[in-house]
C-alpha cells in the first residue's frame, strides 16, 4: 500500500510539473477566418500516423506539399504536387534547404525513444522555427498532446496515473520544452493538443477548444487531427494558443474560447 501511495503521489506531482512546464494559453479570439488559396506546405514527421494523414489531406485540399523525412521509402504516395525531401530535423542544413519557398509548416514530429532523455522534439522544432524565421515563413501548426501546460491531467486517469508516469515521462517533458520554444518564437503559431490517437476513419464530428477529462481517456482519430491542423492554415481563431482536440465521446467539458467546446463537421509523429 505504501508503494502504491508513493507511486500515485509521483504521478500527481509529475502531472502538476507538466502543467507548469508546458505552455499555458490565453483565451483565443472569437472568429478569425482568413482567406487563403492553395499553399506551399512543408510537413515534418510525414511518415508517422498523423503525418501520412496530413500529406494526403493537404493534397486533397489543393496544397503543394514538401515532406521532410529521414526515410523517403516510407512514403508510397505519388502525386504531382508532392515532393519528398530526405533530411533530418536535427540537421539544421537539411531543414533550411527544405524551408525555402514554403508558405507554412505543419509538424507531426514524434519518435519512439521513450525510455531515456532526449531533446528530439524540442531541438528539432527549434531548427524548424529558426529556418522559418530565416526564410520569412509565417504560419506554424504543431501537434503536441493533451496532458501538458493548461491541459495537464486532462487525458484521463489511465494516462495520468499510468501511461504518462510509467512509459512517457521523458517524452512528455520534451514536449513541454517544444511548446515553450514555439511560444517564444516570432512566427504565427498554433499548438494542437490531441487526446489519445486512434486510426479510426475521418467521419462524424469532433471537438476543439479547451477540453478534456480528468477521469475518462479522451481520444481522437489521426485523420481528424490532420483535418483540424490543416484548418489552422486557413483560420486565425487559435493563433498563439494551444487548443485541445478530441472526439465527441461523453467527456467532461470545460470552457472553450467561445464558452463551450466547439464542434465541427469532418470535411475533408520524429517519426520518419
Amino acid at each position: 500500500m505504501t508503494i502504491l501511495l508513493l507511486f500515485v503521489a509521483y504521478a500527481i506531482a509529475l502531472s502538476i510539473a507538466l502543467g507548469f512546464a508546458g505552455h499555458r494559453s490565453m483565451p483565443a479570439s472569437v472568429g478569425g477566418a482568413s482567406a487563403h488559396g492553395p499553399l506551399r506546405v512543408l510537413i515534418v514527421g510525414a511518415t508517422g500516423g498523423t503525418g501520412r494523414q496530413l500529406v494526403a489531406q493537404a493534397l486533397e485540399r489543393g496544397h503543394t506539399v514538401t515532406a521532410l523525412v529521414r526515410s523517403p521509402f516510407k512514403i508510397s504516395l505519388e502525386h504531382p504536387r508532392l515532393s519528398i525531401v530526405k533530411g533530418d530535423v536535427l540537421d539544421y542544413a537539411s531543414v533550411d534547404a527544405a524551408m525555402r519557398g514554403q508558405d507554412a509548416v505543419i509538424s507531426a514530429l514524434g519518435h519512439k525513444k521513450y525510455f531515456y532523455p532526449t531533446r528530439i522534439l524540442s531541438e528539432g522544432t527549434g531548427n524548424v522555427l529558426r529556418a522559418m524565421e530565416t526564410h520569412g515563413v509565417r504560419r506554424f501548426v504543431c501537434e503536441t498532446t493533451l496532458g501538458i501546460g493548461d491541459s495537464a491531467g486532462r487525458m484521463g486517469l489511465y494516462y495520468t496515473l499510468f501511461v504518462i508516469p510509467v512509459i512517457l515521462p521523458l517524452y512528455f517533458w520534451d514536449k513541454t520544452r517544444q511548446e515553450r520554444a514555439i511560444a517564444a518564437s516570432k512566427v504565427e503559431w498554433v499548438i494542437v493538443r490531441p487526446g489519445a490517437l486512434t486510426n479510426a476513419a475521418k467521419r462524424g464530428t469532433y471537438r476543439h477548444g479547451r477540453l478534456g477529462s480528468f477521469i475518462l481517456t479522451v481520444r481522437i482519430s489521426r485523420a481528424h487531427v490532420a483535418d483540424f491542423m490543416l484548418n489552422q492554415l486557413e483560420n486565425d481563431m487559435y493563433l498563439g494558443t494551444a487548443p485541445g482536440v478530441c472526439s465527441r465521446a461523453k467527456i467532461r467539458r470545460v470552457a472553450s474560447p467561445r464558452g463551450a467546446a466547439d464542434r465541427v463537421p469532418a470535411p475533408g509523429e520524429r517519426s520518419s
